[in-house]
């Protein structure tokens, strides 16, 4: 470490304390930093005949905080990822098979005193005793995430994280873990929290608090649970948040409300979901953004990849384990096709369903019909479909309406966000039974004996009935980790309260990364082929305005600023 120490003194790339950083073109860049590093440390393992080891995951400063809650606002309800307040009263005492995890339980953890081994409690996970088994998925996650595990090893040394206190709100599952341990070995303190009540590991939630992460999600909370560990993760004596990483914009939502004095220190937001991005550029358009944001969802490693193919494969996953149903010739309307709803259609047709598409957007419907798919109004076709799944990220998708005209046993499902795709408030009348047949799976049954099957509650499907894969997560997380990198080590002025774009270079840093361990072999431009294209031989490759999501470029507007760093994007409409 030393030695990495004494190197970097003369490496212009290298983060170091008090520089002056004041005029954007002066800012080392961020691949730099990282390629003179992993320079210096391939040296020094010459030098030693052999590697430097990967830093050990950093402890969280941890604190005993007796928050309240209290006086929760109607916003902070209106549009996560929760059920209605009496919706769980039909579960309370079912086990879920999905991951070997408990699916809820009448008794709260919140109500459970539980401590590691090192006798910290600072958490609050299901079971503190399924360490070793949480450990594990962590192990064989890290398998599948190698350049996420390569930028660990690449800039751990450098700790460019350090002083960074991070309040993440995501899913809480074995990626996101190996995620999290990353961030600590670059230096950074991390305090967690579900961004979904049913998507939480909690074997791994149980890994990472004795790993000395301050965690606070089990998978089955109540809402009144969800925003508690929020709170939780946000307040604490000692201790208070200069970064968030968020999905759905939950944790900012609740800082912003809260705790506004915390919001105006922040030194910016990570967030990778459509609905959290839509919320940012409200807040943007309102002039109540007033901390930088970087928007994860629309780059194209997170777009074409994690949104794409990681649906393309899971939705397969959650619907077989779910129900055992047969696709081949089952007739499934997707409402949605932007890239998650792509993915999901392209599985389904390739299984032999005929597939209807919705949508709102014309380029993403002619996109649709030239891909093979009629598109359709939902009402115009809901009596004969026999799966419905929604894919918008946007609210009340499916109606009462609907659902009233929906042929018996017919599946609805959720790939979006958020449950706010279906509308559960209406199926919740004296009228209509509920029976829970499995996890995750319920008949709601009409006064004539028809039913639907509602999978998961109208959560996610994927993250809730079984897992995606890690090897997807991987580019999403990779891009995570170098946007918190960016807006962290940036100084005052380079960013402003605005919502951003990572250059494509930085994506095609990600995506290279990543290529190496399909052992793919890029070829290289001539120097007449790069002035022909007008590009540099090392990239990028892509201007800064490129997209790969209709629905990005539809609707949100560039700006055409270049900061020489992260592109400056314009809220809709702005």
């Amino acid at each position: 470490m030393e030695g990495a120490q004494d190197s970097s003194a003369s490496d212009p790339g290298a983060i170091r304390p008090g520089d002056d950083w004041s005029s954007p073109r002066e800012i080392p860049n961020l691949l730099q930093m990282l390629q003179a590093s992993e320079s210096r440390r391939m040296g020094l393992a010459k030098d030693r005949g052999a590697g430097s080891p990967v830093g050990e995951v950093t402890e969280a400063l941890k604190t005993d905080m007796q928050i309240q809650v209290s006086d929760q606002d109607q916003d902070c309800g209106q549009h996560h990822t929760l059920m209605p307040q009496g919706s769980r009263s039909h579960s309370s005492n079912e086990t879920s098979s999905v991951n070997g995890d408990n699916f809820t339980d009448p008794e709260s953890p919140r109500n459970i005193v539980q401590t590691t081994s090192r006798g910290l409690n600072d958490f609050c996970v299901k079971d503190i005793k399924n360490v070793a088994s949480g450990r594990k998925e962590i192990r064989l996650a890290e398998q599948e995430m190698p350049a996420l595990m390569e930028l660990r090893r690449r800039a751990g040394g450098e700790r460019p994280l350090a002083g960074a206190k991070i309040v993440g709100c995501t899913h809480i599952t074995a990626h996101t873990a190996v995620l999290i341990e990353t961030l600590c070995v670059l230096g950074a303190q991390c305090r967690w929290a579900a961004c979904n009540i049913f998507s939480t590991q909690n074997r791994v939630a149980a890994a990472l608090a004795e790993a000395s992460v301050a965690v606070f999600a089990w998978r089955g909370q109540s809402e009144e649970d969800f925003w508690w560990c929020i709170d939780k993760c946000i307040s604490g004596a000692c201790w208070q948040p200069n970064m968030i990483l968020d999905n759905g914009s939950d944790m900012t939502h609740w800082i912003q409300k809260k705790y506004p004095s915390i919001f105006k220190q922040l030194n910016g937001i990570v967030e990778e979901s459509v609905t959290g991005v839509y919320r940012l550029y409200q807040l943007s358009k309102a002039s109540r953004l007033i901390v930088p944001a970087i928007n994860v969802t629309d780059c194209v490693t997170k777009q074409k990849f994690d949104n794409l193919y990681c649906c393309k494969e899971s939705i397969l996953d959650g619907l077989k384990k779910a129900t055992n149903v047969m696709l081949g010739g089952r007739q499934v309307v997707v409402c949605g096709y932007g890239e998650v709803g792509k993915g999901c259609s392209a599985a389904l047709k390739a299984l032999g369903a005929v597939v209807y598409v919705t949508e709102v957007d014309p380029i993403c419907a002619l996109q649709a019909v030239m891909d093979g798919f009629q598109v359709i109004k939902l009402g115009e076709v809901v009596r004969q479909a026999d799966m419905v799944i929604t894919c918008t990220g946007n609210k009340n998708v499916v109606m009462r309406e609907h659902m009233d005209r929906m042929k018996n046993r017919c599946i609805v499902c959720n790939m979006g966000h958020s449950n706010t795709e279906i509308d559960l408030a209406s199926l919740r009348t004296p009228e209509l039974q509920w029976v829970r047949v499995r996890p995750h799976v319920q008949h709601v049954v009409w006064p004539d004996g028809k039913r639907i099957l509602l999978l998961a509650e109208g959560g996610l499907l994927n993250l809730s009935c079984s897992t995606v894969p890690s090897l997807v997560h991987s580019i999403t997380a990779t891009t995570q980790v170098l946007a918190l990198m960016e807006l962290y080590n940036s100084r005052d002025g380079r960013y402003k309260q605005e919502v951003y774009l990572l250059p494509k270079k930085m994506d095609e840093y990600v995506a290279s990364l990543h290529l190496r361990c399909f052992d793919a072999h890029l070829t290289e431009l001539t120097t007449e082929q790069a002035k022909y294209l007008g590009v540099s031989k090392q990239g990028p490759f892509k201007p800064h305005y490129y997209r790969v999501s209709a629905i990005s470029d539809s609707s949100l507007l560039q700006t055409g600023t270049d900061l020489q760093g992260a592109e400056a994007m314009a809220p809709p409409g702005g």
